[in-house]
């Protein structure tokens, strides 16, 4: 089976109107001033009356209002909604309004100022998503034309000249988990709303009062602190990236707040330099895992291997930069799912302005590294500058946020329920200290007990023996390691601390990459 295959990519992202919807029609042109056919809402024949108002920008149909409602027992049969209809606003102001009909809406009739598409055949969830966001977007809008009473009107005819979007399931989950995200924060302002609106309904004394919100609204209040973190790019990359990144910041935090120290600017200086190192060397690395595993190849992945294979010395910024840069034109990618995380890492290093930031720290690096400087070595200017680049380079990488590095530590296969049982620890953030996990894989490929990209979609990719995960010889801490070479000796080196050793893995894994 092809990836795209695997991951029902479409062949098209775009798809005539007339081969989603079987029919297009406008809601019932009913005269409010018509009584024969009133009922209520118990009748046996009622049907609901939907109007633009109770469809919320939520896309969520409101529920049943006996008291400002409308029923009907007179509604045409043949413009009776059914499960899995969609209703678009043909009245405009803003952006336009569209919503999913469930059953619980139903019986039920759209009226006047709405559309109703009905499905050639159902839609899945994914693809409803998507449509119901395209038919809310600026480029459905924008088709309005004409004012009356101040708004615009979308005609039929322009609708069903529209191009629609294809089924994209990762583009439809990252939508689902921004609307969960949202529905979420909103939970929890309606929360805090609550409790103060509530504060003196059975409490009469301030003091009482005030020790109910300092109590209960302690949960509230921290949350609010831990979601206000998040907007600072630094608190993100110190416990959102990836272990080895993560730490590297963190170092350079650290070293920042030693400002007044002897030499403090130049200690600074290195712990930039290294930082912007390990972001390349990781980014890099798992560019060539997943291209490897994908059969993706380019010049500088097989110019990587033959260092490690048959050079003297192992690869350096230069390798990571290449290897970034060429992965968007290597040969194997245009048939790659659009959601692969192969095409974030291609993007990285894809303009300008990532190029220059990157260029300068290398050129920074080299001369640090082959004491090509003036004295004094680090000014202020310099530091500011390195610095920038390599915040640029760290936000140009949140991607990696979302990419998480699991260390799979056991795997038990449950030959009954065909699945494996895999314990791991989620290396994410500055620490590699983590609360052990588990999860249940029924994918068609056995999971061994090795470093892992799990991408947004859950799918696991292998990244050994590019990338390795164990206990340091020289500190004991857990640390990732990637092959290398000095002197023509095989070595394994730290991308977190840079401490190194002989190879100690089965030197065959690397020979089966291509390594050795």
């Amino acid at each position: 089976m092809s990836n795209s295959e695997q991951h029902g990519s479409p062949s098209s992202d775009r798809l005539p109107f007339a081969s989603v919807f079987s029919s297009a029609f406008s809601g019932w042109a009913f005269d409010r001033r018509a009584t024969e056919g009133a009922c209520g809402p118990a009748d046996s024949d009622a049907v609901r009356l939907i109007w633009l108002k109770n469809i919320g920008r939520d896309g969520v149909i409101a529920e049943p209002d006996p008291e400002v409602d409308e029923w009907r027992s007179d509604a045409p049969e043949r413009l009776q909604l059914c499960a899995g209809d969609i209703l678009l606003a043909s009245v405009i102001s803003g952006r336009p309004k569209a919503a999913l009909v469930r059953e619980v809406d139903l019986p039920a009739v759209a009226v006047r100022s709405l559309f109703v598409l009905r499905p050639a055949t159902p839609l899945s969830e994914e693809h409803v998503r998507l449509m119901l966001a395209f038919l809310r977007s600026d480029t459905v809008g924008a088709l309005a034309v004409g004012r009356v009473g101040g708004q615009q009107h979308l005609r039929l005819s322009q609708l069903k000249a529209l191009a629609l979007p294809n089924e994209d399931h990762a583009l439809s989950t990252a939508l689902a988990d921004l609307a969960a995200a949202g529905q979420r924060l909103g939970e929890m302002a309606a929360e805090a709303g609550a409790l103060a609106e509530s504060v003196f309904d059975r409490i009469a004394s301030p003091e009482d009062a005030r020790r109910l919100i300092i109590t209960t609204g302690q949960l509230t209040r921290l949350r609010s602190v831990a979601a206000a973190r998040l907007d600072d790019p630094d608190f993100i990359t110190r416990t959102r990236y990836p272990y080895p990144i993560a730490l590297r910041w963190r170092n350079v935090e650290a070293q920042k707040s030693a400002d007044g120290q002897d030499d403090a600017m130049a200690k600074e200086y290195e712990v930039v330099l290294r930082a912007a190192e390990t972001l390349l060397g990781y980014s890099a690395l798992l560019a060539t895992a997943l291209a490897h595993e994908a059969g993706v190849s380019s010049k500088a992945i097989k110019a990587f291997k033959r260092k490690i294979a048959t050079g003297q010395g192992g690869p350096g910024f230069g390798d990571w930069q290449r290897v970034l840069q060429q992965i968007a034109a290597a040969e194997g990618m245009s048939g790659l799912p659009a959601e692969h995380p192969l095409h974030e890492l291609a993007a990285l290093l894809a303009d300008d302005e990532a190029e220059a930031a990157c260029r300068s720290l290398r050129t920074k690096r080299n001369s640090r590294a082959h004491w090509r400087e003036d004295l004094p070595a680090v000014s202020a200017s310099k530091l500011s500058e390195a610095h920038d680049g390599l915040r640029f380079l760290l936000g140009r990488a949140r991607f990696l946020a979302d990419l998480q590095l699991l260390d799979v530590t056991n795997v038990a296969w449950d030959r009954h329920e065909q699945s494996d049982t895999v314990t791991f620890r989620r290396l994410m953030g500055d620490h590699p200290v983590v609360p052990t996990e588990t999860l249940r894989h029924a994918g068609p490929n056995r999971i061994s007990p090795v470093l892992y990209l799990a991408d947004r979609d859950q799918g696991l990719h292998p990244l050994s023996p590019f990338l390795t995960s164990e206990k340091c010889e020289g500190c004991a801490t857990l640390s990732l390691f990637h092959a290398d070479k000095e002197d023509g000796e095989l070595l394994q080196t730290s991308l977190d601390h840079g401490h190194f050793y002989p190879y100690r893995a089965d030197e065959r894994e690397l020979r089966a990459v291509g390594l050795r």
